[in-house]
Order: structure tokens, then sequence, then C-alpha cells
């Protein structure tokens, strides 16, 4: 019977009979013990296979409770979970931070429901070791907390003007930002201390602590001189774009194009691409397809020939420096570019965090930390890894255990590119399963992209975004964008966090009195 409980593929009439058999508390017992088996099995398996590259002694139960989280997650429980209910114990909704401890209570419990002696309850310092310990990494990662009412960071990205107005800066770190974050994207290292002046000015005249993450611009693919065919400045669904692979031989002037031309910024990911594969531009503002890989240019050059599969009714301008994706192909390229490995001298010796663009795998955990090792800074900057791919999230254990296992680390939610990858439809099942994955791992996470967007951007949001910002108290931070009203977004979202508290702390809802009824 416990096998087909476990094993998701069993007929559906069979796991109701499971399920009916369920109700008798001494199967549900003994379906219980062999689950917890299993995930101690396969949990320690997964476990001796990270120790090695674990050199914080504080991160080993983290570690092993993530892999026990691994292992029980690879069975479907939904029907142990409505057997238990009844009898008024823990659906195990909530054991990503406790995985052993809480399959332990609720054995126990059981037990005594079935009449054995000397049930063996998990100790109340074990049963919420997981939460100290995901508060310790936070606090390590972000500072102390914030306010006594506000347990979720907020995290501001700062605009160039930032270096030359201070009343800005301070009046950001005031709002209630805990974390300022520099895109290396944009500007350069004069304007960037100059912006670190100011910070270090605004926290000793309020005597407030924030931190500074500095987001390396990372290997992150553009369009590049943009051609435009006479008489036509926006593309609509059918249309052809042509993508070179060299940047174009002629003026634009010596051409007559009958399609768009458009040149990537980094040529060699064209190589990987083949027949019908996929390439987004602009955010997945204009899809198209690969319908050519060979095509001899009007300036004799040779290419790929693209068809805009979708985009809105009224077309989109096609503009240089707008972000390529390649949703279906895994990009072979090195999250460190030329520019970021010149960036990292500075980076490292001014920032507390380092925000990782594009990281795909352990190796570029690795490539980064060497890096680091040979700038031999003072204090070794925290990692916050941005998951920004379908291969990001595949491998998201083994990131979090090659960087976790050495130094302060967090995982940002990069929604922005990784909806573009995966699709929207599947962002918010991503988003909640990286959240579960990072709490059994006890590392904070950030929330990000196009939070309150529409207020900070033009002053009032809309009812999904103030939603959005309720639901992203889930996480341990929250980023807020530039915008010309960023600092009243500040105000508004502190407000929401802080009332959002009271009601939920990640999954769990608060049982605050109500005083609307």
């Amino acid at each position: 019977m416990c096998d087909l409980i476990l094993n998701p593929k069993a007929p559906k009439h069979k796991v109701m009979s499971s399920f009916q058999q369920l109700a008798c508390p001494q199967n549900l017992l003994s379906t219980l013990q062999s689950v917890r088996q299993q995930v101690l099995d396969e949990g320690h398996s997964t476990f001796s296979k990270w120790q090695p590259h674990i050199q914080r002694s504080e991160f080993l139960s983290s570690a092993l409770n993530l892999a026990c989280y691994l292992a029980l997650r690879h069975h479907d429980l939904r029907e142990i979970q409505l057997a238990l209910m009844p009898w008024g114990l823990s659906s195990l909704g909530r054991i990503e931070s406790r995985v052993l401890p809480n399959l332990d209570a609720v054995i126990a419990t059981l037990e005594s429901l079935c009449g054995q002696e000397h049930p063996h309850l998990p100790h109340i310092e074990s049963f919420f070791e997981g939460n100290r310990l995901l508060q310790l990494h936070t606090d390590e990662l972000f500072g102390p907390p914030p306010l006594p009412r506000r347990r979720v960071r907020i995290m501001v990205t700062l605009p160039t003007e930032a270096a030359s107005d201070y009343s800005l800066v301070r009046d950001i770190i005031k709002r209630g930002a805990n974390c300022l974050r520099i895109n290396c994207a944009h500007d350069d290292p004069q304007i960037w201390l100059k912006m670190i002046t100011q910070i270090q000015k605004a926290k000793v005249e309020l005597a407030r602590s924030c931190k500074l993450m500095m987001d390396l611009a990372g290997a992150k693919i553009r369009t590049i001189d943009v051609l435009t065919p006479i008489a036509k400045n926006r593309v609509f669904r059918e249309d052809l774009i042509l993508l070179s692979r060299q940047q174009p031989g002629l003026h634009k002037a010596e051409l007559e194009l009958d399609n768009f031309q458009i040149y990537c910024s980094n040529p060699e990911v064209l190589e990987q691409l083949k027949i019908n594969s996929l390439v987004y531009i602009d955010d997945g503002k204009i899809c198209t397809k690969v319908i050519d890989t060979d095509y001899l240019f009007p300036d004799k050059q040779k290419g790929l020939l693209l068809q805009v599969t979708q985009t809105r009714p009224k077309g989109v301008k096609l503009q240089s420096q707008k972000g390529l994706n390649f949703p279906g192909t895994r990009i072979c390229l090195s999250p460190l570019s030329d520019k970021d490995l010149s960036d990292l001298d500075f980076v490292a010796r001014y920032a507390d965090i380092i925000g990782y663009s594009f990281v795909q795998n352990p190796a570029d955990i690795e490539l980064l930390q060497q890096e680091l090792s040979k700038r031999k800074v003072k204090k070794m900057p925290a990692i916050v890894a941005k998951i920004e791919t379908a291969t990001a999230v595949r491998n998201l254990p083994e990131l979090i255990v090659h960087a976790a296992g050495k130094q302060s680390f967090g995982v940002m939610i990069a929604r922005g590119d990784l909806a573009v990858e995966i699709g929207y439809q599947r962002l918010t099942e991503i988003q909640e399963e990286i959240l579960w994955l990072c709490e059994a791992a006890n590392i904070p996470v950030i929330w990000a992209t196009q939070v309150l967007e529409s207020l900070v951007k033009n002053g009032a949001p809309s009812r999904s975004e103030m939603t959005d910002a309720a639901m992203s108290q889930r996480a341990e931070c929250v980023m807020l964008n530039k915008g010309p009203f960023l600092c009243e977004a500040i105000t508004i979202l502190n407000d929401v966090l802080s009332r959002m508290e009271a009601h939920q702390l990640k999954k769990t809802p608060q049982l605050r009195a109500l005083h609307s009824w």
C-alpha cells in the first residue's frame, strides 16, 4: 500500500483505494515511517556527494535539510496530506525548513494515537532550527532586521543622479531601504564611487545600516546596429528579421532593405541555434523563430533569418541595445565578460554583495569565487545568484551548495529574463518552487523585477501590483527599480510589508485578531 502512495504513476483508482486505507491511523503511521526512511536514505546519499564542497560548518545542517527536502519532494504526497487533516495533524505544508523534525512530530503523534509507548517527539530547538538559520543567514547578508514590524528588507536600484543628489540617497535610506543596488551595466567606476560616498554619508547621518549590492552586467546578449527598411519603423507578425553574425559591411544609407537587419552583441551564440530555435527580442515583446541558419544578406554576409511569430497588434519598434533571449536553447557563454572582470576590481573592494548575472551551473560559481580570491580583498563579499534561465532553475540546489558552502549567499528571482526564458505561464509556479527550495536550504531570497512598477514610474500603482507587493513578503528582500516616484514607492512598500507581516510569515498564516468585522 505504501508503494502506491509514493508512486505518482499509480492508477488513480488504486491511489484512491490507498487513501481510504489511510483513514486507519495504523496504516497512516506505517506509511509515514516508510516515507521518513526513504527521505533519510536518499537525503544522506545526496548530502554525502555535496559535503566535499562545503567549507562552512554552519551550512552543513542546512545542506542536509535541503537534501532531505529534495528527496521528500520526489514523491507525490497529496493523499497523505489529506489523510492527516481529519486527525488535526500537520499536513506537511510547512515542512521546508524542518523536514525530518516535522515528519518526526507527526509520526510521534500518530504513535500516541495508535497506543504505542514512548513516542519520540523532536526537541523544540531542532524543530525551529531551520527558522533560526534562515534568520541568521538573512542578517548576515542584509544586516540586522530593519524595523520591529518588518522582517522583509527593501532593496533599491540607484539611478545615475544618486551620484550628485545627496538628498535623494538620504531620502531613500530614511524611508526604509536596507540595501542599495548599483547596476554595473550602467555608468562607470567614477560615478559608482560618487554614489558610494553619498551612501556612506547618509548612513552616518541617519545612523542606519544599509548594505551595498553591485550587479555585474554579465553576458547579456543584446541587439546592435539595427537597420530599418525604408518607410517601415515597426515590426509586425510574419515580418522577417535578418540576424547578422557580423556588423553590417555597408553603411545604412548604402543598403536598400526589404527587411529589418540586426547584429548580435555576442555573435558566437548564433552557432548554437538551429531551424525553429526561438529568439525573443526586447523582453519578449517580439517573438521570432529561426527559419534559415545560412541566409545571404544584402551586404553579402551570411546570418540567420528570423520570422516574427508574435508581437503587439500595432507592432513594436525594433531598437538597439535590447535584450535577446533564446528559450529552449542552452547558451554556453562565460557569465563573466571582460568588462565584468575589469569591474570586479572595483566591485570586490567596495560592495557588500555581488549580484551575479546569468549564472547557470556550479562551475560559474567557482569561477567568480576564484576571481574574488585573486583580488585578496579584506572581507569576501557575499554572492547573490540571479536566477534568469531554465538551466539555473534546474541547477539551483548545486548552485546553493557550491556558493553557500563557502560564503554568505542569497538568490534573486529575476522575473524579467526568467519569464521570457521559461514562459510567462510558468513563472508563478517556478517562483514558488524557488522560494520553497531556498527556504529548505535556509537561504534568503530577493523578489525582483517590476515590483510596483507603475507606481515607481507613473506615481500610481495598479491593483495587481499591490497584491504582488503583498505576496512578496514571503521572500526575505524585495527589490524596487529606479523611477521618478521611487521614494513614494518605498514608503508604500514599507507599509504593505509591515501590514502583511501581521497576517503571514512565509507560507504560514498568522492568526492575528481581525478588526474589520
